[in-house]
């Protein structure tokens, strides 16, 4: 039997880089923020998990979270543009910071959608984070306010991203080959 990891090109951002980008992005939260704030960090399931759990660890506030699922892939490789809440958050957001979790943002459409609803629902404030960035793939115009690492518009896996639910738990992001998805 093949090894998953076989299946990826090469390692594109390795543990230790996002680790210490984590780090970092959680330090600038905490300073652009005070405990004044009432603060909600929203992870978008299921790519954004482990980004969530670590990037919430590093920051220095209290804080509520919570979960969306919120797709435009299903389990296809291109965006269908057409954005489904398949979760909805348990509490209000009304009057609150929010700061909204992502692994990754390449046409924009979905974080875009999620911004405008948490804004349509009061939110005092709505910041996005993403752990990556595909800006030569954006086809609406979106603001990542604490940005891990750009990428080349590449297929990447690993670190919560997955092709059709795999390669998730790999702990860096790599680009998976191209024979795996075409």
């Amino acid at each position: 039997m093949r090894a998953f990891e076989d299946d990826i090109e090469r390692v594109l951002i390795s543990e230790e880089e996002i680790r210490s980008r984590v780090q970092e992005i959680g330090n600038k939260i905490s300073k652009d923020y005070n405990e004044e704030h009432d603060v909600v960090a929203i992870g978008i399931l299921k790519g954004a998990s482990i980004f969530f759990a670590d990037l919430v660890r590093a920051i220095k506030l209290p804080l509520m979270f919570d979960f969306m699922i919120v797709s435009s892939y299903g389990e296809a490789s291109i965006s269908s543009g057409e954005v489904n809440i398949k979760k909805e958050l348990e509490f209000d957001v009304h009057g609150k910071d929010v700061i909204l979790m992502e692994d990754i943002i390449d046409t924009g459409i979905t974080m875009s959608c999620v911004r405008k609803i948490m804004s349509g629902r009061g939110a005092n404030s709505v910041k996005l984070a993403a752990l990556l960035d595909k800006p030569e793939r954006r086809k609406v115009e979106l603001d990542i306010d604490y940005l891990g690492f750009t990428t080349p518009d590449e297929f990447l896996v690993g670190y919560g991203l997955d092709y059709a639910e795999r390669y998730r738990n790999l702990p860096y992001v790599g680009i998976l080959k191209r024979e795996i998805y075409e």
